[in-house]
């Protein structure tokens, strides 16, 4: 992918731009939602520094023994949290397991949901405390930005995100195949479940996008931006006005790191169509659905065959 292909949006209107600012960022993120699903988003106001800190905390995790890391596998921890070994997950169940292992810390307010387990490594846990409350603000406030461009106020999704099943995932490519017969991708094809993903990436590119007339092409290494793009309950939202992309990971001839925060819904949010976003004398595309009901379905349908 060209750069001309991907949105590059310089995001420095969060930091607390005008309101013309914020207007320009609201058109060019929403056009970047109806055309592409994808946009690069630079000067997001998240130090390279904490970035950094996180990718080393992940490479640091990755590199225990498997025993250490299997003591806590999400099979035994359950509610997303945890280690997932390679071969476990398949995104896309046509072709082989993902080559990829993954650690998930979801958002937690210490009563409603389990705590996150954690690895006994020297400030893993404080990096990633940090890294994960910064990038659910800057997640929360895209979504004030969403609300612009939807004619909503900017608030709209406020409550619906206050106690969100938000996912943050360190990922972990090993080089190499190990497929019995045929390429085994580092995550098969795939859309995302929630609204919003930011996807930070080291500096091996691999993600691969699939534009709308079938072509796949490549996401360049971009370091110092987060790479977003919009998942199904959003798009439910805006009754497919916003589009949710299908995207993989090619296959792994680099070893690779990237780091994933899923921003979904709280789980009793409903996901119906916007009002303005329905066409005068049209149906909603999508029957309205409990937020937390959709993703549990699409969970399900990911790691059911692999439990």
């Amino acid at each position: 992918m060209n750069e001309s292909e991907l949105p590059i949006i310089d995001a420095s209107a969060l930091g607390g731009g005008t309101e013309a600012a914020w207007q320009a960022l609201a058109v060019q993120v929403g056009s970047a939602c109806r055309e592409v699903g994808f946009f690069a988003l630079m000067n997001h106001g998240i130090p390279q520094s904490l970035v950094d800190a996180a990718f080393g905390a992940s490479a640091a995790f990755f590199a225990q023994p498997l025993a250490r890391k299997q003591e806590l596998a999400i099979g035994k921890l359950g509610s997303n949290r945890g280690y997932v070994g390679l071969g476990i997950e398949a995104l896309d169940e046509k072709t082989p397991a993902d080559r990829k292992e993954a650690f998930n810390l979801i958002w937690t307010d210490g009563r409603s949901r389990p705590p996150n387990a954690w690895p006994e490594l020297p400030g893993f846990r404080a990096v990633m405390e940090d890294y994960f409350d910064r990038v659910l603000a800057l997640g929360r406030m895209l979504h004030t930005v969403f609300a612009r461009d939807l004619g909503l106020a900017p608030d709209f999704f406020a409550d619906k995100l206050d106690r969100p099943l938000a996912t943050l995932r360190l990922l972990h490519y090993p080089k190499g195949s190990a497929a019995p017969s045929g390429h085994q991708l580092g995550a098969g094809t795939h859309t995302d479940y929630g609204n919003v993903t930011l996807l930070a990436t080291d500096r091996v590119a691999g993600l691969e996008v699939r534009r709308r007339d079938g072509e796949w092409i490549d996401v360049p290494a971009l370091p110092g931006a987060f790479v977003c793009n919009i998942g199904d309950c959003l798009m439910r939202w805006t009754n497919d006005i916003y589009v949710s992309t299908p995207h993989r990971v090619r296959e792994p001839l680099e070893e690779r790191y990237s780091i994933a925060f899923f921003l979904d819904p709280n789980p009793d949010a409903q996901v119906s169509a916007i009002p303005s976003c329905v066409a005068e004398g049209t149906a909603p595309r999508h029957a309205p659905i409990l937020a937390g009901d959709y993703l549990q379905q699409r969970f399900d349908s990911t790691y059911g065959s692999k439990k």
